[in-house]
């Protein structure tokens, strides 16, 4: 939030502002679709249009992300969380990407929400740094999603 490091609250910023009105629009979209089928078939079709409008990393890095995700957890469902490509299971999203150009920040984020069930010992990562999706970066993600719904 803008201003914290000041410590005087001064509001949300205006891409915190955005992302919140794209939520709020999203929910609304879902709610009027009608049969559950028409509904994840749109909510994918929403994730795959977001990846599609984002700059040339982000949205190679979401293109992999989803492409992991979806086929290491077929159970998660891709759907709009604040307006940037998300997974849920049961509604409840477990995990999401963020991409470093709607933020303004150094790298994307794959994130875990509190259903991830990653949990190890007293603390555990949540969040993690991409800057490239590589070989690699997709074994360590499928690993991470396995944990997260099992």
């Amino acid at each position: 939030m803008a201003g914290a490091d000041s410590g005087a609250y001064e509001g949300f910023t205006a891409e915190e502002r955005a992302a919140m009105k794209e939520h709020a629009r999203g929910l609304k979209t879902a709610a009027r679709r009608s049969s559950p089928a028409e509904k994840a078939a749109q909510a994918e079709q929403d994730v795959l249009a977001k990846i599609a409008e984002m700059q040339d990393s982000d949205r190679i890095m979401a293109e992999r992300v989803h492409a992991v995700i979806t086929s290491t957890a077929p159970d998660l469902a891709p759907k709009l969380w604040y307006g940037m490509p998300a997974y849920a299971l049961g509604g409840k999203v477990v995990c999401f990407f963020q991409s470093a150009e709607k933020f303004k920040s150094r790298y994307a984020t794959l994130g875990f929400s509190d259903q991830a069930k990653l949990d190890e010992g007293t603390m555990w990562a949540a969040g993690f740094a991409l800057t490239e999706v590589t070989p690699e970066a997709e074994e360590q993600i499928a690993a991470l999603v396995k944990r997260a719904v099992s």
